[in-house]
């Protein structure tokens, strides 16, 4: 590489040289950019049924403690009842990326959630969010510990 640059720099005057360096930087910075992954983001709209209600929140109060505490992945796991309608439940779902979410899935505990609650779900419609502002969330995050 060193040679490469060497050899480039004699055929180039010196500010042309750096043109081109900084021209391969840019561009090779915009590729990585342009493959890096893709947070995901979701929220679960789910109805339980009344009957069942007091027992799945406290399944999913254990799945989504464990999801956070256990795996890199996953950034936020934050479930929530409607004030009117506690039958009614939404999850706000942040994961780094799509590999992080499908490891999720594998998960003893996901899969203890998944089995045990099947009967106790109503309706359930999964809702494919995008972020407005990313990097705004990153500060959300850091001020939830303040």
């Amino acid at each position: 590489m060193k040679k490469l640059a060497r050899n480039l720099q004699s055929s180039f005057s010196k500010g042309r040289f750096l043109c081109l360096v900084f021209a391969a930087v840019f561009f090779m910075s915009d590729t990585l950019s342009a493959q890096k992954k893709e947070m995901m983001i979701r929220i679960a709209e789910i109805e339980i049924y009344p009957e069942h209600l007091s027992q799945y929140k406290a399944i999913l109060k254990e799945e989504s403690a464990a999801s956070v505490k256990l795996e890199p992945g996953v950034l936020a796991i934050f479930p929530m009842y409607q004030k009117n309608d506690s039958t009614q439940i939404r999850i706000i779902e942040i994961y780094n990326d799509k590999e992080a979410y499908q490891a999720h899935l594998k998960t003893p505990h996901f899969q203890k959630y998944k089995t045990s609650t099947t009967k106790m779900v109503k309706a359930l419609k999964l809702v494919e969010m995008d972020a407005i502002d990313p990097e705004s969330m990153k500060m959300l995050f850091r001020k939830i510990n303040e």
